[in-house]
């Protein structure tokens, strides 16, 4: 084969329309070999002569996209220095833009010999493991452009790709579990329904399936074992052909922009699948150990381990942090993503041993002018020692709150002591943010993730019943905040199943009508349920697909409504604290942004947050200066109430004067009890359910017409105005409908 000696740069296999350039960075190997195969699995070894920079790099004339390959490093092993090269293993290209094929876990993909860590196995690994593929570069985007949705209008949806569509009715089985099954009409249709402005993606980096998991017939089914930081995975593709993943990628990028949903992939990067000391040989092990992985300082065979997976991903090396933001650039650039959930973002903060907001990745990533542009999602924990971060990450990111997961799952169960953190998770966590200068958005809000109960779960489940997991019921978080409504599991019991759904509509309404930006786990709207399982991590079934036969389509309606309200008033997502000032209002003083309501409407002062079994609260919201918006115009909204009673009794709650409104009418009652009540004046009584919310806005009379004939001549020729209370109708409607029975 002609052998040209082409560019260390770019990194990775790229395809120019005439031949490909391979470049790799290695400064552990004394020599490297390129290794081509062809459709029968026959090796051909061109060892690369040109090296810049540890970079080995060739360009081969005549190679064409769907050319598989991988790399062979010869060079010194031993482990004890942090040194592992192995020229008997295959080793997959760290930008392999695809890959193909799997493995199959055996001896061959150990460098040492089963029994013996010390020792130096021969066995050849590339029969057993997957490759490297060269991809082509082309795609018609046809114009493609990025929603751009601001923070505060935002509405997360995280998914995960096959469990999302996997028995959708409407989607051809072909196309089930792939990325075409999202880009399908009918899941577009039903994410544009709720009002999703972003789907966040469970990790679609090519990963890896564990052996221990594949020996007990589970698999790695949420992706958190990624061995390809640029690869999109394989099995998520309908095709067959090697590299076509990418291109379908893109297509459903492409869609889901055209129906203005941006893409945020959640990625792993702080840790690969090759484990610890005693894991195996797959690519950035023995290209260059001690460049990808931080070691132990004295050990260099052990590996430090902040991710409770055997190794962490060294962002003290140059070569590592470029493999990151290269990475980084690469989905923003190539394949239009528009963000990025980091998995155990805090390990990538270790730049030494503590977190450090001010470490290299984080400069690095606040200098990019690309990756600085697009949403940066932290989760803000690691397992490591000082790992819980929640609020102290940079100001170019936002968080998920873990401290409004917590706050509000205790409050509607009814927990001692939650009113006062309930209302700060509530007002968007300025606790948390307002400090570091920035804003609601920062807090990432979510009652519920992939991690964890379902939302039907978190009502139906006080204890965790993972038994299918192969552990003895001992993995999965033990305290989660559930509450089973007085029975443990399915029932047939219809009170206790209208307590139950009336749960699950009040953490949705919560959830959408807090400040900050509200996440939303696939499946909650449809009322999902992993029957008490609450790490399902390892079930690629049933188990964790969204069932769509036995969707709670009235549940599906009741986020809807609830989306559309938020989406309508601006007092719902600001993009500024509230200020709550004055605190303590002298008579004839203007009515602050925000007021916390006592049961008999007087305006609570600190004294009164200090109840233990205080479980009842009003919020006023000021319409009157909302924020600004891009021109720096004043913003102006309805005025707003909300009553949230997690008792177990029902709460007379007597309405503020006619300074806060004249009059308000009910838009949401989760118990159902207040539709179609009409009009509650200023000073009377409502009362409130127990376990229920209540959300009034401010009662504008609609406008009185004159029905002359000499008046309809003049409005013939304009369209008449839609009525002021519009959104009425619909959000009231979905409202007081029971949930659907369990199976």
């Amino acid at each position: 084969m002609e052998v040209w000696m082409g560019s260390p740069y770019p990194l990775g296999a790229t395809y120019d329309g005439s031949g490909t350039n391979f470049a790799v960075f290695s400064e552990a190997a004394s020599a490297v070999y390129l290794c081509l195969f062809d459709e029968d699995g026959v090796e051909q070894r061109i060892r690369l002569e040109a090296v810049d920079g540890f970079v080995w790099h060739c360009y081969l004339p005549h190679v064409l996209p769907g050319q598989l390959y991988g790399y062979r490093m010869d060079g010194p092993y031993n482990p004890a220095q942090g040194l592992r090269c192995n020229p008997n293993k295959l080793l997959m290209d760290p930008y392999a833009k695809a890959m193909s094929g799997s493995i199959t876990w055996g001896q061959p993909m150990f460098s040492y010999n089963f029994g013996d860590p010390a020792s130096f196995n021969t066995d050849d690994s590339a029969p057993s493991t997957m490759r490297s593929v060269v991809i082509s570069p082309f795609f018609d985007w046809q114009h493609d452009r990025p929603p751009r949705v601001p923070y505060n209008d935002t509405l997360i949806y995280e998914a995960h790709v096959k469990g999302l569509t996997m028995t959708h009715p409407e989607v051809p089985e072909e196309e089930r579990g792939t990325y075409a099954g999202i880009a399908h009409p009918a899941v577009i249709e039903h994410l544009q329904k709720l009002g999703v402005t972003a789907i966040e993606l469970l990790p679609v980096h090519q990963f890896v399936h564990d052996s221990v998991l594949e020996d007990r017939g589970l698999k790695n089914y949420w992706g958190y074992n990624t061995i390809g930081f640029f690869a999109p995975h394989e099995s998520y593709s309908s095709s067959t052909r090697p590299g076509q993943q990418v291109q379908e990628f893109k297509a459903m990028v492409r869609s889901l922009h055209a129906a203005g949903i941006e893409v945020i992939l959640d990625v792993v990067y702080n840790h690969t699948a090759e484990g610890n000391h005693m894991g195996p040989t797959l690519s950035f092990k023995g290209i260059d150990n001690q460049a990808y992985y931080r070691l132990v300082e004295h050990e260099k065979q052990h590996y430090l381990d902040y991710t409770g997976t055997g190794n962490t991903i060294n962002v003290r090396h140059p070569h590592a942090l470029q493999l990151l933001m290269d990475s980084l650039r690469y989905w923003v650039l190539e394949m239009h993503v528009d963000g990025f959930r980091f998995d155990l973002a805090s390990a990538l903060a270790r730049e030494f041993y503590e977190v450090d907001r001010l470490s290299s990745f984080f400069d690095l990533v606040q200098q990019d002018p690309v990756v600085s542009q697009v949403k940066l999602i932290a989760e803000p924990w690691d397992v490591g020692p000082g790992g819980y971060q929640v609020g102290n990450f940079p100001p170019l990111w936002t968080e998920w709150n873990g401290k409004y997961r917590d706050a509000v799952r205790d409050f509607w169960r009814g927990a001692p002591a939650t009113l006062g953190e309930f209302a700060s998770r509530l007002a968007g966590s300025s606790d948390l943010y307002e400090s570091s200068g920035r804003r609601p958005v920062a807090s990432i809000n979510f009652v519920t993730a992939h991690d964890g109960f379902t939302l039907r779960d978190l009502v139906s489940y006080n204890s965790k019943h993972n038994e299918a997991n192969g552990e003895n019921n001992n993995d999965g978080e033990s305290h989660n905040r559930s509450w089973n409504c007085c029975v443990e599991g399915p029932t047939d019991d219809p009170e206790i199943l209208a307590l139950r759904a009336r749960q699950q509509r009040n953490f949705l309404a919560t959830l959408l009508l807090s400040q900050g930006v509200p996440m939303v786990a696939h499946g909650d709207e449809l009322g999902r349920t992993q029957y008490g399982n609450n790490n399902a991590y390892c079930h690629d079934s049933p188990l964790s697909w969204i069932n769509w036969d036995a969707a709670d389509q009235p549940l599906n309606e009741f986020l809807a409504a609830v989306c559309t309200l938020r989406r309508e008033h601006p007092t719902f997502r600001r993009n500024r604290f509230f200020e709550g000032r004055p605190v303590r209002r002298a008579l004839g003083q203007p009515l602050p942004d925000i007021v916390w309501l006592n049961r008999d409407a007087s305006e609570m002062v600190p004294e009164d947050w200090g109840n233990p079994l205080a479980r009842a609260l009003g919020v006023f919201y000021n319409g009157e200066a909302v924020g600004k918006d891009h021109r720096g115009r004043v913003i102006r909204d309805h005025n707003f109430l909300l009553y949230c009673n997690s008792g177990d009794e029902p709460v007379d709650f007597t309405l503020p004067g006619a300074e806060y409104a004249p009059a308000w009418e009910q838009l949401i009652d989760t118990a159902g009890e207040h539709a179609g009540t009409g009009i509650l004046e200023a000073g009377g009584t409502v009362k409130l359910a127990w376990k229920s919310l209540l959300v009034l806005r401010a009662y504008t009379p609609p406008e009185k017409r004159d029905h002359s004939v000499a008046a309809s001549l003049a409005l013939q020729s304009a369209a008449a105005p839609e009525p002021a209370n519009a959104p009425l109708t619909q959000v009231a409607s979905s409202m007081g409908r029971p949930g659907r029975t369990e199976e």
